[in-house]
């Protein structure tokens, strides 16, 4: 049976400590669901998102934008090297059944977009900033394909993703935490 997947997006490089604290949270949990961790594999939100599901017992897979492993941080199991630079933005967001916003930039926004077109369940951290913050419970244009959700912490945000997206597919919740 094949595991949920949840996608970490966020800051990299101008990370503050509050988006840190909430991404090793946001790993936590969803290693404590069952679920693995997709992310942009890099820095920031992504190695904090990573830290804190590997120290609680989790999955990460890193899609990085480069063609060498050694970009990948620390905490990725696995690392997929893309060498297609910010193109990777697509990748990651293809990959998760749902997406975790925590603040971010225009990178964190083009995951975001393609999160939104494939209509998948995006749900953005409130008080962490950035496109979280700016595009919570909006559509990010006139199809209104998908709002962007919005939760006051992460284990809001894993719950949300895991209700959406179990009852509409074939994965199915693990037996802690169901």
């Amino acid at each position: 049976m094949r595991k949920l997947q949840i996608a970490v997006v966020g800051y990299n490089t101008e990370c503050s400590e509050v988006a840190k604290k909430i991404a090793y949270d946001a790993g936590k949990e969803i290693a404590r669901a069952g679920a693995v961790l997709v992310c942009g594999g890099l820095g920031g939100v992504m190695e904090a998102a990573c830290r804190g599901a590997k120290e609680n017992g989790g999955t990460t897979v890193g899609i990085i934008p480069q063609e060498e492993f050694s970009y990948a941080n620390e905490f990725c199991d696995v690392v997929i090297c893309t060498g297609i630079g910010y193109a990777r933005d697509f990748v990651v967001a293809s990959s998760a059944d749902g997406i975790i916003a925590i603040g971010g930039g225009v990178g964190t926004l083009i995951e975001m977009g393609v999160g939104y077109m494939k209509r998948k369940v995006i749900v953005g951290i409130a008080g962490s900033g950035g496109v979280a913050d700016a595009y919570g419970n909006k559509f990010l244009d006139e199809r209104n394909r998908v709002r962007i959700l919005t939760a006051d912490n992460v284990h809001s945000a894993v719950k949300i993703i895991q209700d959406k997206v179990l009852s509409r597919t074939g994965i199915q919740r693990p037996v802690a935490f169901r």
